[in-house]
């Protein structure tokens, strides 16, 4: 009896730990359920989420959309990038060249997939399951032309993302970092080489555009929007010359000024001439040098700290 005793306390103990740990778990899964409902980041799928709109908002290039995924140190830096240094890196996302309009596509598997349709194509971004531990996320994400059945143009990448501020923000690219700031110094450079060169261009598309105003006109513009377009159905003329792209006639082209003035010129019948200078919009992103045209048509250029440049500086073939 004893014994009989003995074990039906052994048992009823047992029950009583099986008890308890049933009540611990399922009061442990009610928090979980409760912390995800007043926190809505610790939901499994909010990492998911975000980064799908993420990647719609790269489909569709709208920049404020976009920064909202984006870590409060990489926000700063990329609302100060160039337009085309923030277009850049939305491209990347999506490896299309063009905004594209998205849509949700159904999938047998249940994972959400993207297909963002452009003038010159489609593609389509599934994101796989992902793996959460504390404030990381990492969630698989395959890409591929929307017509290729094959799998045959699939690029495999790892994308990372970090809760902040109880939100989940772009943390990785595959194994790159999405450190903006870092990055940064390294578009601006890459990009300064090709504005400086526009800016060259810029300077003698305007020159030969004045000299074509002299010639049909016989006197100088007086300002750059006197070579602009005329309206529309009307005919070009003195005051809407035609002779000069809408963005040079007021003064702007890929992240330079540029200023034209006229000098010399006397009442006794010496000709006119004119200057024309390009200083960086934004010095040290936009560019670094100012280029400067000096009346005699020769073409100088030195880092004036994006002052105005002038007929001292060393001459730029």
């Amino acid at each position: 009896m004893v014994r009989c005793a003995a074990r039906a306390v052994i048992v009823f103990a047992a029950l009583l730990s099986l008890l308890a740990l049933a009540l611990v778990a399922q009061e442990s899964s009610s928090a979980t359920r409760a912390g995800a409902a007043t926190d809505p980041s610790k939901a499994p799928d909010a990492p998911t989420a975000a980064l799908r709109d993420a990647l719609i908002a790269a489909c569709t290039q709208s920049e404020q959309s976009f920064s909202k995924f984006l870590t409060t140190r990489n926000a700063d830096t990329f609302a100060r990038l160039t337009p085309s240094a923030r277009v850049a890196l939305m491209k990347r996302f999506v490896l299309l060249s063009q905004p594209g309009k998205p849509s949700l596509l159904p999938t047998a598997s249940g994972r959400p997939t993207i297909q963002c349709e452009t003038p010159g194509g489609a593609a389509q971004l599934q994101i796989g399951g992902a793996e959460i531990s504390d404030n990381l996320a990492f969630l698989p994400v395959e890409v591929r032309e929307a017509t290729d059945t094959m799998g045959e143009s699939v690029i495999r990448v790892q994308m990372g993302l970090v809760r902040e501020k109880s939100e989940w923000k772009l943390l990785s690219v595959g194994l790159v970092l999405l450190d903006l700031p870092a990055l940064a110094f390294e578009w601006d450079a890459a990009e300064m080489e090709s504005t400086e060169k526009a800016a060259i261009d810029g300077l003698k598309k305007i020159a030969e555009a004045v000299e074509s105003y002299r010639r049909s006109y016989a006197h100088l513009p007086e300002t750059l929007a006197k070579l602009g377009s005329p309206s529309s159905g009307a005919t070009a003329g003195p005051d809407a010359a035609g002779l000069l792209e809408s963005d040079l006639a007021a003064g702007v082209r890929s992240g330079y000024r540029f200023r034209y003035v006229i000098s010399g010129g006397s009442s006794l019948g010496a000709p006119a001439k004119y200057e024309i200078a390009a200083t960086p919009q934004t010095y040290g992103r936009t560019g670094r040098r100012s280029f400067f045209r000096d009346t005699n048509g020769a073409l100088h250029g030195a880092d004036r700290q994006g002052a105005v440049g002038s007929e001292l500086d060393p001459r730029v073939e």
